[in-house]
């Protein structure tokens, strides 16, 4: 049965374990290969075309599975040849390729198909692919119609999302449970359309895809304090700080206010959008979220408006100037949740050089400061103090536009301000940033994922 992107992301040691526990409950390995080798067969009966195809096995399970698959498809009457890079190093791999009744090519002298399913390696790999393996894979991809890859594509990190050599599918069976590589950059460019296949293996992981919130729409016992007041701190450029209230504003917040910024400056936001001045705004006990740093500036007068902020109990979200200016033992003190929404650049000047996986590094910034990290890029991670993390699920490229992050940024002030804890708040923004970019289409202003936002809060309710 496949599924879509969505629930739990497995590591490999993850999908190790998590296939030893199916296993200690009583199903052998064999079956559990049996499902995989069904999974993969499936997606190349439905997706092949009932053309020609040529299976590539490596050494390891993933090997297996395709001998499982080879077998599976060949009963059917697919025209299927199998073509091995060493032989099974495994006993249940090597009962695999016993199964198989057709012989067994060497990758170095296979004949290219129009169908070719990658199961030379899985998860485990971890280093550049022999520059001799990955010419092959590389002339038999280039001759091939229709890639498919049993797991992850070989010559991927299927923890880090690295590019190892790999060769690029149209789609990549994900088993048992997506994995990291399946999501993160540069692996996702090279998997195409991952479907995923239950196995029977009950996966389990502090990391997840980002999931569609489930948002109440307003009721009769509603008013606008309710539904959450947000106040937006203007700086130095107040055209970053309008677009941040009006997403605010456009994502279900009952009371916004622009603070700091003129009224006359800005006539082309909301009208509905309050402006006061700076002292109001952080004093008015109604005010559920606090954003700051779209074009707040990096002058001491900045800073010393930042210090101003971070010393409220109001919960906050910081964003843009304001990641050049604080460390993250500031934010460790407060109580109120916090929510940082870097991109690289400003990732790297608020936390330096962190090491690891993407999803490895926002987890590390997230434990310094204590807040939630939300950090942006075409593989968007969210990561929460508490060890858990996310990763959206192939955001449209073409957020990737000046002013996107302000709007992100209002939408988690609106978020916070409805009572959702940091880390909620951030995966509900996430959501609604990328639905509204996908309404918009690809050649959004940050003004148009504004005026989509009321039709993506409609698919939440």
């Amino acid at each position: 049965m496949m599924h879509p992107l969505t629930g739990f992301i497995l590591t490999a040691a993850e999908m190790r374990a998590a296939e030893a526990a199916t296993m200690a409950s009583g199903v052998s390995v064999d079956a559990l290969m049996a499902r995989a080798g069904a999974a993969i067969a499936e997606a190349v009966w439905r997706f092949g075309g009932g053309q020609p195809t040529l299976i590539l096995c490596g050494p390891g399970n993933n090997g297996g599975d395709g001998y499982v698959a080879a077998s599976i498809l060949k009963a059917r009457g697919l025209d299927v040849r199998v073509a091995a890079f060493g032989e099974p190093k495994t006993d249940v791999a090597r009962r695999a390729r016993a199964g198989w009744s057709g012989s067994v090519e060497t990758l170095d002298r296979a004949a290219p198909a129009p169908v070719l399913l990658d199961a030379v390696f899985g998860t485990g790999l971890d280093r550049p692919l022999d520059a001799g393996l990955a010419g092959q894979l590389a002339r038999l991809r280039q001759q091939a119609d229709f890639v498919l890859a049993a797991d992850v594509p070989s010559g991927v990190g299927s923890d880090d999302g690295a590019d190892f050599g790999a060769i690029k599918a149209d789609v990549t069976i994900a088993l048992g449970a997506l994995k990291p590589a399946h999501l993160l950059h540069p692996s996702a460019g090279l998997c195409g359309h991952v479907i995923c296949a239950d196995i029977g293996i009950a996966a389990q992981s502090a990391l997840s895809v980002v999931a569609r919130p489930r948002l109440t729409r307003p009721t009769a016992a509603d008013h606008k304090y309710t539904r959450g007041l947000v106040s937006v701190i203007a700086g130095e450029m107040g055209g970053a700080a309008a677009l941040a209230a009006t997403a605010a504003a456009r994502s279900g917040a009952g009371y916004v206010v622009l603070a700091g910024a003129q009224s006359g400056a800005f006539a082309q936001i909301p009208l509905s959008i309050v402006h006061r001045s700076i002292d109001a705004a952080l004093a008015d006990p109604r005010t559920g979220a606090l954003v700051i740093g779209p074009g707040l500036g990096r002058s001491d007068a900045a800073r010393a408006l930042l210090d101003r902020v971070l010393a409220t109990d109001i919960p906050v979200v910081l964003d843009a100037d304001a990641l050049h200016l604080i460390t993250p033992d500031q934010l460790t003190s407060r109580a109120a949740p916090c929510v940082l929404t870097p991109h690289e650049g400003e990732f790297q000047a608020a936390f330096g050089t962190l090491s690891g996986s993407k999803v490895d590094r926002a987890r590390q910034a997230a434990s310094l400061c204590g807040a939630t990290v939300v950090l942006k890029g075409a593989d968007t991670v969210l990561a929460g103090p508490d060890g858990r993390a996310a990763l959206a699920a192939h955001l449209p490229f073409w957020l990737a536009s000046a002013g996107t992050g302000d709007v992100l940024a209002g939408i988690v002030g609106t978020m916070l301000a409805r009572g959702l804890d940091g880390f909620s708040a951030a995966q509900a923004a996430i959501w609604l940033h990328g639905r509204a970019a996908q309404i918009a289409g690809p050649w959004l202003i940050a003004d148009d994922l504004c005026a989509a936002l009321p039709q993506a809060l409609e698919q939440t309710a």
